[in-house]
């Protein structure tokens, strides 16, 4: 993971509302822009740790976690499903609230049914807000929640996921505290 490790090296931290200390890295933001190399190594290293036997498709929230399960997707021939952030009303959409360090709001799963085997997959897993409101969603749907991956995992406060019965498979552990980004682990 040595491109994702140096990406952290001049991340610029922006502070949100309530103190929240949001990083802006390329394979979370595309700011700065996400080199192809960065994006292949973080491919690699999911498809290394992610349980794939037998997944039906990738499940990912929007946004930020599309690109990296498209590009799973493409390498491993599981369907995605994206997670939306707005209604379509589609027959069988489910929705769910999730908040997160510096929002909240509605999101709807389609394309997921009872009995699907999922790989849950984003870029980042900070609060919590998000994951858990979608792997709560998915075990109401029926769906078998096979794995739950984040390419970044932020430690060093209380995460909703803390509890939940799916553990969570990072690549990269960091700590962000006065403005500043460290890997404290990462999956070798």
């Amino acid at each position: 993971m040595e491109r994702l490790r140096e990406s952290f090296q001049e991340a610029p931290v922006i502070e949100k509302e309530g103190g929240y200390e949001y990083v802006v890295l390329p394979i979370s933001n595309g700011v700065p822009m996400l080199e192809p190399e960065l994006l292949r190594e973080v491919v690699v290293g999911v498809t290394r740790v992610a349980e794939l036997a037998d997944v039906d498709k990738i499940v990912t929230p929007e946004a930020m976690g599309i690109h990296i399960s498209t590009a799973v997707s493409l390498q491993t021939d599981i369907p995605l499903t994206v997670v939306r952030k707005r209604e379509y009303g589609l027959p069988g959409e489910v929705s769910l609230h999730q908040e997160t360090g510096y929002s909240e709001g509605e999101m709807y799963i389609n394309d997921v049914n009872e009995g699907d085997r999922v790989l849950v997959l984003d870029d980042l897993l900070s609060t919590g807000g998000t994951l858990r409101a979608l792997t709560d969603s998915l075990d109401d749907i029926g769906a078998d929640v096979a794995d739950v991956v984040v390419v970044i995992r932020k430690v060093g406060s209380e995460s909703a996921m803390a509890d939940s019965p799916h553990n969570v498979t990072s690549l990269v552990d960091i700590e962000v505290a006065d403005g500043a980004v460290t890997v404290v682990d990462e999956y070798r």
